[in-house]
């Protein structure tokens, strides 16, 4: 069994350290702040399997100029960035391109297809239960034309073994009866799963890696190679050996990855959230209106709202236009929900141009290990990229991840 040292504590890197731990490998994770509530603890909560179609994709690409210039719209980017972002615009718009989106479609149709079975051995070695249920969900649309596009690409997903459902309003209205805003158009997608508690998933992870494991408070900085071993480098000074390296430290892994000598363009795409501590809608299956950058969610710890995509930089400030824009979207649909009283949370997502993890060896070096860039769909694909990595470790390899590979940035 190897030793391995996982370079971030978030959902990604936590899984597999779980998952490592349980095949009888000697696992170390690496989390400079893990008192911090990341991404992986303060999203939707989502084990959003139908998810499969990459935001690079024609119908985004149309909408985003008229979205750009709107800083509160479903998707924005800061002036300021546009500069630092245009070798990532670029390669978004060519991974937008029908083709380019036919192959990360079906890429990530594969990935997804086992995620729940992933996650039930993920829980089995970690020693969860009672976390996740079958919930489905509920997609809204306001306008003929905005349901056909969608109508379009949820056919796409069927194609790849996706169920959906038309509604009618009233149907719709009949199964969620706290929506009271206008709609015209309803679809159910019911192999929507959910955790109780995101928080509560990444907290139990974490317990199950400080049993049998360690969680070490550094901050890595470099990796350093030789013929007998990869060192960790630390800011505090430390050099630590380790047979093998995972590098999972979501949007911050880009660093590590250019000190390795490889190209990579991976970006916040930062995610907003307004949590209310009880569920005032009586809400008890999630809600997207997509149109409006909007998603509603019952947490064990109450309802959560959220939506959109904001790309900036990592530590740029929150930006409260956009919380402020987010609940009155929410009110517009959900008259019943309170004007105040929620906690405003952000958190950067990696995200790569073309939408797609990056998951695989590095390709000078396979003892080094990449898993990251998953952007909203972290903790959907965390087991299934956890039994990735662990086959990863040990030399396997699957075929499927050919374009999730470093080297398509190469």
């Amino acid at each position: 069994m190897a030793t391995v040292a996982i370079v971030g504590g978030g959902i990604i890197g936590c899984a597999a350290a779980a998952w490592l731990l349980a095949d009888g490998h000697r696992v170390t994770v690496f989390e400079r702040s893990p008192e911090d509530r990341p991404a992986s603890a303060g999203n939707l909560g989502l084990i959003a399997t139908p998810e499969i179609m990459p935001l690079a994709r024609p119908g985004t690409l149309a909408a985003l100029p008229r979205w750009l210039l709107k800083p509160t719209g479903p998707a924005s980017v800061r002036p300021r960035d546009i500069g630092r972002l245009a070798p990532f615009i670029a390669r978004f718009v060519t991974a937008s391109k029908p083709t380019q989106v036919r192959r990360a479609t079906i890429a990530m149709a594969r990935l997804m297809y086992p995620a729940i079975q992933d996650h039930a051995e993920l829980a089995r070695r970690a020693g969860l239960s009672g976390h996740m249920r079958h919930s489905g969900a509920l997609h809204l649309f306001d306008g003929t034309a905005v349901h056909r596009k969608a109508r379009a690409e949820w056919a796409e997903r069927h194609r790849l073994g996706i169920a959906v459902e038309d509604l009618s309003p009233e149907d719709a209205r009949d199964l969620v009866p706290a929506i009271t805003g206008p709609f015209t158009h309803a679809l159910l997608a019911p192999d929507y799963w959910m955790v109780s508690s995101p928080a509560a998933v990444l907290d139990a992870l974490r317990r199950r890696v400080l049993q049998t494991g360690a969680i070490a408070r550094r901050d890595v900085i470099a990796l350093v190679r030789d013929q007998r071993e990869v060192a960790v480098i630390t800011a505090e000074g430390a050099d630590l050996p380790f047979d093998r390296v995972v590098i999972a430290a979501g949007v911050w892994s880009r660093h590590l990855v250019r000190d390795l000598g490889l190209k990579l363009q991976l970006e916040a795409q930062r995610g907003y959230t307004l949590s209310f501590t009880h569920n005032p809608l009586e809400l008890d299956m999630p809600v997207f209106a997509a149109q409006f950058g909007l998603a509603a969610v019952p947490l064990a710890e109450g309802l959560r709202i959220g939506g959109g995509v904001e790309f900036a930089e990592i530590n740029a400030p929150i930006n409260p236009r956009r919380a402020k824009a987010l609940g009155a979207a929410a009110q517009r649909l959900f008259a019943a929900l309170p004007e105040s009283g929620a906690e405003v949370w952000m958190g950067p997502r990696p995200a790569t141009p073309d939408s797609l993890p990056v998951i695989g060896h590095d390709p000078a070096d396979p003892r080094i290990v990449f898993a990251f860039g998953h952007g909203h769909l972290g903790l959907t694909l965390a087991a299934t990229t956890a039994r990735h990595v662990a086959a990863l470790i040990t030399g396997l390899g699957d075929p499927s991840l050919g374009p999730f590979g470093i080297d398509r940035f190469q």
